[in-house]
């Protein structure tokens, strides 16, 4: 209990500073060093007059070896649980057997924990408690605090990177009057005071663009986006995502500084540009190859679709591939529709995938070269698309014809679509220089890093399904009888998608 418990306690130095600075002694040595350390007491076993634990303090683990004959209440010791949070203070030693350690010369409690914790050898055999009870899975999942200090380090590392870029980071809104810069499904809500309903922001774009506006020429945000869409191994409803843009700049100048940002970002997280995921190799040294999307369907579905062909010749080549498309899709999104199914899942990459028709990038300029299409392109790496960008478009005019398709889509349907951002157009009516501009999903480029295959296991706190409360027990009880009644509460409808 926490009563007893003391307010604070003096430490002054980690398992790991402890490991560095003394792991080399010889079996049995001590060192006449002590320290103090505190942590959670992970492993503890008795023999005999003798007592040994293992102390974890975030750092590293670290053995504790206490001695009757001179540990205070050596059996409060040898009574602790797995879990609680102890301070030792002792000497720096090393047994007969080679195990670093501290000697407990002194112990307190610091806070008990009054649940069972796993154990390392079991930890958590329900991926479910282990999202949801993040602050058990990150003592007994191994790996699992490794991976969020790589997370911490990316995003490090990446503002250094464009800080040196000579980037301006900025922050922007995440109430939103009207939903803009990305094609998804936003969260709404009401602000109170002025009646207002409001959107929680699905990409910072219009508003980082309305900087270069102002004057900044390059700017970044790493911001915390919501889309109001199904959870899957590589979506989260609420993720992180890095944006920039770079006045006199265009696509090819993004897709050469993203590729040296992610060579970057992997060998100074790995140790080298060449990654493994999922058992596979990803050699992400630059420059990485750039194809064109229709080439791309050509190639892996062995069809050529463009956009002069009949839309019902693309519709029937999509019935033929097994892919799903609503009668509200033009010729654009029948292309991008097939080469989802067909193409994406099967690149390993990296690749710079190239020329995505106009009808599906209302943001992005027109291709200079290739009518109908326009200068975006996604990076698809080990299946999945890690980065999206483009030469952005400035002219205020066709963004407004853009903007107006936007709507037609969406009321033919599609609530993905845009709407019209009046003031958007109104900073483009003041001019936006050529500009390049770029999205890469963070939580995607830490579990490339990280090797690891589901988007949860990289956001600290995933959104997950409503826990399903235990049964519930009701006792009724009349004289010289008792009825128990259980009931399960209810499963929350739906699933994952």
């Amino acid at each position: 209990m926490t009563a007893n418990q003391p307010y604070r306690y003096d430490v002054d130095t980690t398992a790991a500073e402890v490991q560095a600075g003394h792991g080399s002694i010889d079996d049995g040595a001590e060192t006449g060093v002590t320290v103090s350390i505190a942590g959670r007491l992970m492993l503890r076993r008795t023999q005999g007059k003798l007592a040994f634990g293992t102390l974890d303090d975030g750092s590293a683990r670290i053995q504790l070896f206490a001695m009757a004959k001179s540990t205070p209440d050596f059996e409060g010791f040898c009574s602790l649980s797995i879990g609680d949070w102890i301070g030792v203070a002792g000497e720096v030693m090393k047994t007969r057997r080679g195990e670093l350690s501290v000697r407990v010369d002194s112990w307190t409690l610091l806070a008990s924990t009054e649940r069972s914790f796993p154990d390392k050898f079991h930890g958590i055999t329900e991926q479910d408690t282990r999202f949801r009870q993040r602050y058990l899975d990150l003592w007994v999942t191994e790996g699992a605090r490794d991976t969020f200090v790589l997370r911490s380090r990316l995003m490090s590392l990446t503002r250094r990177f464009l800080e040196d870029e000579k980037f301006l980071e900025v922050e922007t809104p995440v109430f939103h009057p009207i939903p803009g810069g990305a094609l998804a499904r936003p969260f709404t809500t009401h602000h109170n005071a002025l009646d207002q309903e409001m959107f929680l922001r699905v990409a910072p774009e219009l508003y980082l663009k309305r900087l270069v506006v102002g004057g900044f020429p390059r700017v970044f945000e790493i911001a915390r986006v919501f889309r109001n869409e199904g959870l899957s191994t590589r979506h989260n409803p609420e993720f992180t995502m890095l944006e920039w843009y770079q006045a006199y700049a265009d696509w090819n100048d993004t897709m050469a500084l993203a590729e040296r940002l992610i060579e970057h970002l992997a060998v100074e997280l790995t140790g080298s540009a060449v990654v493994t995921y999922a058992g596979r190799e990803v050699d992400l040294t630059t420059p990485w190859p750039r194809a064109a999307l229709d080439e791309l369907i050509a190639e892996h579905a062995g069809v050529e679709v463009g956009l002069e062909q009949p839309i019902d010749e693309l519709r029937a080549i999509a019935d033929r591939l097994d892919v799903h498309v609503e009668p509200h899709h033009g010729p654009g999104k029948l292309i991008l529709e097939i080469y989802e199914k067909t193409v994406e899942p099967n690149l390993w990459g990296p690749v710079f995938v190239t020329d995505y028709p106009r009808e599906v990038s209302p943001l992005s300029r027109g291709h200079r070269d290739h009518p109908g299409f326009t200068e975006r392109f996604e990076a698809i790496v080990a299946g999945r698309e890690l980065l999206n960008g483009f030469s952005e478009l400035t002219d205020p005019v066709e963004q407004r014809q853009r903007f107006d398709e936007q709507v037609s889509q969406r009321d033919a349907g599609d609530d993905e679509a845009m709407v019209v951002d009046e003031d958007y157009l109104r900073a483009l009516d003041y001019g936006l220089p050529p500009t390049g501009g770029i999205g890469i999903g963070i939580d995607r480029l830490v579990m490339l890093l990280a090797d690891v295959t589901t988007i949860r296991d990289v956001i600290l706190f995933p959104t997950l399904r409503p826990e399903v409360a235990p049964a519930t027990v009701a006792v009724t009880a009349t004289p010289g009888e008792v009825t128990v009644t259980a009931e399960k509460a209810a499963e929350p409808e739906g699933g994952e998608a």
